[in-house]
């Protein structure tokens, strides 16, 4: 049997940064072991699988260990393949999910995604963090992640927290975040009981760090970087109890999986 397949460098104008999804569209659903193997196989942070349904384009994420309910640069590369490559006179894509409805919108070379709005809420401590992470956060945040406030953007590339420590935190992921020196935010994103020590980009943890910058900051509209070491620029809305996550995407590889 032989897959399509594209590899997508999403959040990014150009390639070998930004961070990258598999993306393989499915005319029917495998089995889920053979969709887990396939993104083992692939071993980047997400491999991105969709299938054309009676109520639209059903769409689901793997890590190499796990699937997902959210994820925010394998949907964007979604919609970059699919409104680039296969349906070029779409504008917009609609998605059903885990997550419910997700939307990808086309404008020139920006793609936006509009996700659901993940408000985190104050926690006060979490045993062991200050140990990976090898300081004390200013503040503690949680929705589905873990939410770490820093003091500068300094601090928040200069981190090497141990993923070992992490990885045994009772949590799903980590979020690290601080003001940005020419944007609104920063942020870094640790996923290692998920098969991702740093996700270089990532579109699901804006849906908490939106809302929380966006009240902290006092503003709608918000310019964000993350800073891992590929990188990614996002352009962020808190529209109600959804946000607007946008950016840019290349493609890098064509061609097919073999089963």
């Amino acid at each position: 049997m032989r897959l399509p397949l594209y590899q997508i460098d999403a959040f990014t104008n150009r390639p070998f940064s930004g961070n990258p999804a598999a993306v393989l569209p499915l005319q029917a659903w495998l089995p889920d072991e053979t969709l887990k193997s396939i993104a083992l196989e692939n071993n980047l942070s997400e491999t991105v699988f969709f299938v054309l349904e009676e109520n639209g384009y059903r769409i689901r994420w793997f890590t190499p260990k796990v699937e997902v309910d959210l994820c925010g640069h394998a949907t964007l590369a979604a919609g970059f393949v699919l409104m680039t490559e296969l349906r070029p006179e779409l504008q917009q894509v609609r998605f059903q999910s885990r997550s419910g409805e997700l939307v990808v919108m086309r404008a020139r070379d920006r793609f936006t995604l509009d996700f659901p709005s993940r408000p985190p809420e104050k926690l006060d401590a979490l045993e062991g963090l200050e140990a990976a992470l090898g300081l004390k956060p200013l503040e503690l945040w949680k929705s589905r992640d873990v939410m770490a406030v820093l003091d500068s953007e300094a601090t928040v590339r200069g981190l090497k927290p141990d993923h070992s420590l992490l990885a045994k935190l009772p949590m799903w992921s980590l979020i690290v975040t601080a003001p940005g020196e020419n944007v609104d935010f920063v942020s870094r994103f640790f996923g290692p009981a998920q098969g991702i020590e740093e996700d270089p980009v990532t579109g699901s943890s804006h849906c908490t760090l939106i809302p929380y910058w966006a009240e902290r900051l006092g503003k709608q509209k918000l310019h964000a970087l993350q800073v891992s070491a590929r990188g990614g620029e996002l352009w962020c809305e808190l529209a109600g109890d959804r946000v607007k996550i946008s950016g840019q995407a290349v493609k890098v590889v064509e061609g097919a999986f073999w089963l």
